[in-house]
């Protein structure tokens, strides 16, 4: 992951020009994100496929796809993206349409691992994403073939294949095997 000298702002970062590259501003300071691999998208797609399905049907909310951006912190700016994204309807019903980064963290985020990614990096962005405000992350690791689901730095509960990821107070009814995920 690479990363520049100067500090940048949210503003710097939607003006980017559309070269390939993927970008997240931490504290103001920009990363340039490598490409996802094939697992990396497949694995990322089953799961977003069957979540959105579940909340459309439902009208429980929007659930953003990767590369969504959400502004997490202002002076310096940090804009993260995650795999995969839910906001429940509430908070979007109060928030409204919003033309670029959402403002403030989803209530999920999803982070599927990448061969260049690591176990501290991914237990950051995890931790980071439940100081921004988001109520529950989700490390999704297809080498390991299980799902990491972080509720606070304290309640950290790993499912296994033999496992289903289920948020029933946000996602009534909504439950997946997390073999199914990599199948």
């Amino acid at each position: 992951m690479a990363t520049t000298d100067r500090l940048w702002t949210a503003q710097q970062l939607a003006a980017q020009p559309a070269n390939g590259a993927r970008f997240e501003l931490v504290r103001g300071e920009l990363r340039t994100m490598p490409p996802a691999g094939n697992e990396h998208g497949r694995v990322t797609v089953r799961l977003t496929w069957r979540l959105a399905h579940h909340v459309e049907a439902r009208a429980l909310g929007v659930v953003f796809a990767a590369e969504t951006g959400f502004l997490l912190e202002t002076d310096p700016d940090t804009v993260r993206a995650p795999d995969l994204a839910f906001v429940c309807r509430s908070r979007r019903e109060a928030v409204g349409e919003v033309a670029g980064y959402w403002p403030g963290a989803p209530d999920i985020a999803a982070e599927v691992i990448s061969p260049s990614d690591s176990f501290s990096d991914d237990k950051e962005k995890a931790l980071a994403w439940l100081a921004a405000g988001t109520r529950v992350a989700w490390i999704v690791d297809p080498r390991q073939k299980h799902v990491t689901v972080y509720r606070s730095r304290d309640d950290i509960v790993v499912l296994d294949c033999s496992s289903e990821l289920a948020e029933p107070d946000m996602l009534p009814g909504w439950r997946v095997r997390v073999c199914d995920l990599f199948a």
